[in-house]
């Protein structure tokens, strides 16, 4: 099964080549239909691919790891772009739009408050979380996050991410084509483990906050 999977991504990254990934990498950075897209293996076994002459090989396919690093920053940069872009000119009118149960509009105020003062930040660290680095730079558009600052930002995180995960690869190259599997499964359980992190904090504050709020049984009658 392993062998299955890791073939198989393999040969989606030989039929795809660099259009195909750019595109991913792109789409994922800040385009809403991009947040399941799977950027951190699909970078890093490029990476392998572009190192492995024998892989390289056996795929049919010649990666370049200059091209991929430098086209990958690219399209990791602009997808960004678009993402803040697209917040900035559509996401404000969210601001008008009224509360539901699955919208509230305090959470875009607290959302702006956060990106004014810690956005940079912010942008550098979502790059390595999936889901959350697509949906950041739409959420800092909407908060009005100064385009010059995002931008230098976004570079630095483009750079760390989508350089830093491609060279991982093509170093290790070789060495890694046999353990690739058991480490795509460890970059996605890394990738995965600050937002479950974050979420089931949220959900024991909820829940200690519902405890102590509910009355006890044995509260003596006035």
């Amino acid at each position: 099964m392993e062998h299955f999977i890791s073939f198989d991504l393999k040969e989606f990254i030989a039929t795809i080549g660099y259009i195909g990934i750019f595109g991913i990498v792109f789409a994922e950075s800040g385009l809403l239909v991009g947040f399941f897209l799977p950027g951190d293996s699909l970078l890093f076994t490029a990476g392998v691919i572009a190192g492995s002459k024998t892989m390289q090989d056996t795929l049919g396919v010649e990666l370049s790891y200059p091209v991929l690093a430098i086209g990958c920053f690219i399209a990791a940069v602009s997808g960004d772009s678009v993402g803040y872009w697209f917040g900035h000119k559509v996401g404000r009118g969210l601001f008008n739009r009224k509360d539901s149960m699955l919208f509230k509009k305090k959470y875009l105020h607290q959302a702006e408050a956060m990106y004014q003062k810690h956005g940079g930040k912010i942008i550098v660290i979502a790059r390595f979380i999936p889901i959350v680095r697509t949906f950041a730079p739409i959420v800092a558009g909407i908060g009005v996050m100064h385009y010059r600052r995002f931008l230098a930002y976004n570079v630095i995180g483009g750079l760390l991410w989508a350089v830093g995960v491609v060279s991982a690869g093509y170093f290790l190259g070789e060495a890694a084509d046999g353990y690739l599997m058991p480490i795509i499964i460890g970059i996605i359980l890394v990738s995965v483990a600050p937002p479950a992190i974050h979420i089931l904090r949220d959900y024991l504050k909820q829940r200690q906050a519902k405890q102590s709020a509910a009355p006890t049984l044995d509260t003596p009658a006035e």
